[in-house]
């Protein structure tokens, strides 16, 4: 039996439901604009920048919308701190090659950095506040 009062309050999560929207728009736009996402991707990775492009983009729908519905929100916050973890060299990479990009370029990228752990660290917090009843301290 669930926590009194921890239903009503995780139902309105609005950090998961902001972070489930952020990250559905950007699994959206891995489809709409596969060229800034295939730029940042290293090139070392194989098998090549559109797939993992299309594979992160393909991740980000399901993680998405798992963070959106409360059903599935402690596991699609779990996913998405794997998810954030996985996609960060693409952020490092971005960084490293927009050396040479105009100064407000380079500092989004420099500002992508921390921003990737404050979105793990909301995912974590979502991830703590939407666990399963049978995960709160005394459940039997």
């Amino acid at each position: 039996m669930p926590t009194p009062g921890v239903t009503a309050r995780v139902s309105r999560d609005p950090v998961a439901l902001a972070l489930g929207l952020f990250i559905t728009v950007a699994g959206v736009a891995h489809f709409a604009s596969p060229g800034f996402f295939d730029a940042i991707v290293p090139p070392w990775l194989p098998p090549g920048e559109r797939f993992w492009t299309y594979a992160s983009g393909v991740a980000e729908l399901i993680v998405g919308p798992m963070l959106l519905s409360r059903r599935f929100r402690h596991t699609g916050a779990l996913a998405a701190i794997v998810l954030l973890i996985a996609v960060y060299p693409a952020n490092l990479y971005m960084t490293w090659d927009y050396r040479d990009h105009s100064v407000g370029e380079q500092i989004i990228s420099w500002v992508r950095l921390p921003f990737q752990f404050l979105f793990i660290w909301l995912a974590w917090r979502v991830a703590v506040r939407n666990r399963p009843a049978s995960q709160w301290p005394g459940h039997p």
